[in-house]
């Protein structure tokens, strides 16, 4: 009964991985297909990289990509900045009147669906062009500030939960040895709770760059995103130059997990060793 179960288990966690991975696995394989039709595998000219070429002399998905990575980039910004604040006073200063509805504001784009955060941007957008004649058009600036608007809730959870974990003994530590709060949190408090930041910045990049039904709500003419090009591609039918950018964003995206992670456990073994050197020491 034992070596069933110890069976059944790897047999069903393959099964759930084939699940995941295997459509991203044959997307990967038909980009080198030679053939225009991307179920149908020309064993004659196949493999090719033209259609690679080909994305690199499409103006449209080139404007997009710098688009978007624009936007991402600004959002996940802004949203660190913004989310590491509200987090900061979710889980530091107490009880406070309007920490409730902080709170209640803070959550509230993690379960609202995203249509109707777009209707609601929308309508108030057109508003504030009524009233104020800004913003003037819809475009890049509107999509970024929709962005924003639900990156910070995604900033202020994870950098309340590193807080929430946080040894507040380091920084008393360097209060009563003379420092500042300022220099506290510059020397103490900022470099303990990077990987939270960075964890941000990178969910905040993510969302912004994979978001399709908000940015269709608050974008312009001539300010389609490339999610926003891939879908409108993809109604038309899948084509090989679609699967040739998916495996790009792919492989970008895989590098960038391996690296962050990377990048996070080598900060992560060199805090345990100065940890080590430091008890030794003492």
């Amino acid at each position: 009964m034992s070596t069933r179960r110890s069976l059944v288990l790897p047999a069903a966690l393959g099964v759930g991985y084939l699940f995941l991975y295997l459509p991203i696995v044959s997307l990967i394989v038909f980009s080198f297909n030679a053939s225009r039709l991307v179920t149908v595998w020309d064993a004659v000219h196949s493999p090719t990289l033209k259609w690679y070429g080909q994305l690199l002399h499409d103006d449209q998905i080139l404007a997009a990509a710098r688009l978007s990575v624009g936007i991402a980039t600004v959002n996940a910004t802004a949203a660190v900045i913004l989310g590491t604040a509200a987090g900061f006073a979710l889980a530091r200063f107490g009880r406070f009147r309007g920490r409730g509805m902080l709170a209640a504001l803070t959550t509230a784009p993690l379960v609202m669906p995203e249509i109707i955060t777009g209707l609601s941007l929308l309508l108030l957008f057109i508003s504030l062009q009524q009233l104020i004649g800004w913003p003037a058009r819809r475009g890049a600036t509107t999509i970024t500030l929709a962005h924003i608007s639900f990156s910070v809730s995604y900033v202020a959870i994870v950098v309340q939960a590193r807080l929430a974990g946080f040894d507040h003994s380091l920084e008393e530590a360097a209060l009563d040895l003379g420092a500042r709060p300022a220099q506290v949190f510059r020397r103490i408090t900022l470099p303990l709770i990077a990987p939270a930041l960075l964890s941000g910045w990178l969910l905040s990049f993510t969302l912004s760059w994979d978001d399709v039904v908000i940015s269709q709500f608050v974008a312009g003419p001539g300010s389609s995103t490339l999610p926003m090009v891939i879908f409108s591609k993809v109604r038309l039918g899948v084509s090989p130059d679609v699967n040739a950018l998916a495996t790009l964003l792919i492989t970008w995206v895989a590098a960038g997990v391996v690296g962050s992670t990377l990048w996070l456990q080598r900060r992560e073994r060199r805090r345990s060793r100065e940890t080590r050197l430091a008890q030794a020491e003492g």
